[in-house]
């Protein structure tokens, strides 16, 4: 017999889809408005970090309209074409805009190889007020997006892209003080490497996580000999085979298994799916359960389990 077990969204997550989305709102509002001042403080100024700066932001525009439109497409219910529902584009958001950010370092270190060798007179003065400006900025969108970056995979994405604004403006400020004490025009393009350096760490991190939860991994929380040895202590079940695990979206991990008890009625071994469910859940944090009990083994191969990877 087969039972499914799926856990129903409660309000509170609907708060926190309501919650996420005002500040992401809030986040691509704050960084419009940067980049435009950044854009007239580069040209104004002559200094290709603030005018990288400038165009980060303009991605960053792009993606944190994405992540609004996929968040929206997230809440969508399921339909018999996707039965697991929209989750799924937001991996896909956080993956594309992961892209973006490896695209952009690439793009400053490009530019930085130029102003290397032709170095170009840069008005430091006005340079430091506008990246001062553009740090306060992304400060605040931080404390918006902080706390729900660690449970969203599409918010961190978005976070990200306004960590490496943060470290381009503080990068910026530090070229622009350099600049007006020393006339050294150098640090403009060295501070620009080091910040797209910064940039592709984080951009590489994104991508990798994104392309694990699309290739089913193992959630990187989830000790699989661990679950495997506490499904085995609870009592009536005798053996565990054909365990599955992966993540359908940030925070909603789910699993499928064979659990191998004595022969029952179905009234009868509800105890232990009872016991499996909560373990499940309490514990491992899993949204989704799909279990099979079996009173004998079903075939080959059966002492062994699989893992999606």
């Amino acid at each position: 017999m087969t039972i499914h077990h799926i856990h129903q969204p409660k309000e509170s997550n609907n708060q926190t889809y309501l919650s996420n989305q005002r500040n992401l709102v809030i986040a691509l509002l704050i960084t419009a408005i940067v980049m435009i001042a950044e854009i007239i403080g580069g040209l104004l100024a002559n200094s290709l970090a603030l005018l990288s700066d400038a165009g980060h932001m303009l991605t960053d525009i792009l993606a944190l309209g994405l992540s609004l439109v996929a968040m929206r497409f997230a809440q969508k219910p399921p339909t018999p074409s996707k039965t697991f529902g929209f989750h799924r584009l937001e991996i896909l958001a956080a993956f594309f805009n992961g892209m973006l950010l490896v695209f952009i370092s690439f793009y400053i270190f490009y530019e930085a190889y130029h102003r290397l060798l032709h170095p170009q007179e840069i008005k430091g003065l006005f340079m430091l007020v506008v990246a001062c400006i553009g740090l306060l900025a992304n400060g605040i969108g931080l404390i918006l997006l902080r706390k729900t970056a660690h449970t969203s995979l599409n918010v961190k994405s978005a976070f990200l892209h306004i960590v490496g604004d943060t470290i381009s403006s503080g990068g910026v400020i530090v070229g622009g003080l350099i600049i007006l004490y020393t006339g050294w025009y150098l640090v403009d393009p060295l501070i620009g490497i080091f910040i797209g350096i910064l940039i592709l760490r984080g951009a590489y991190a994104l991508i990798i996580e994104s392309i694990d939860i699309f290739l089913e991994a193992t959630p990187k929380d989830i000790n699989v000999e661990e679950m495997l040895d506490e499904l085995r202590k609870i009592k009536g079940v005798k053996d565990v085979h054909h365990l599955h695990l992966w993540t359908i979206t940030s925070g909603i991990n789910a699993m499928s298994a064979h659990v191998l008890i004595d022969d029952l009625l179905i009234s009868s071994s509800s105890y232990i799916l009872k016991e499996i469910k909560s373990l499940l859940h309490n514990k491992y944090r899993i949204e989704h359960s799909t279990i099979q009990f079996e009173c004998k083994f079903c075939g080959d191969d059966l002492l062994h389990y699989h893992v999606h990877t």
